[in-house]
């Protein structure tokens, strides 16, 4: 299992953090998603199958900008 946090841009509340977990758990290999419209945070626990563009992606889906922190 490999975590990888992401700092997300333009959640202001839980149904911003809502639309981001429903967006980013229809990602095949995603095992856990924490969210924080506060931080401005998603940390996502995949299998190893995940890469940032599957998850960027979907966090633009819900209609944020999401970037690897490094």
């Amino acid at each position: 299992m490999m975590t990888i946090t992401y700092t997300v841009t333009g959640m202001s509340c839980g149904h911003c953090e809502a639309s981001v977990r429903e967006e980013v758990g229809g990602i095949a290999g995603i095992r856990d998603i924490e969210v924080s419209a506060r931080a401005g945070a998603l940390s996502v626990t995949s299998d190893g199958s995940v890469d940032d563009a599957q998850v960027v992606a979907a966090v633009a889906e819900a209609g944020y900008t999401a970037v690897r922190v490094a």
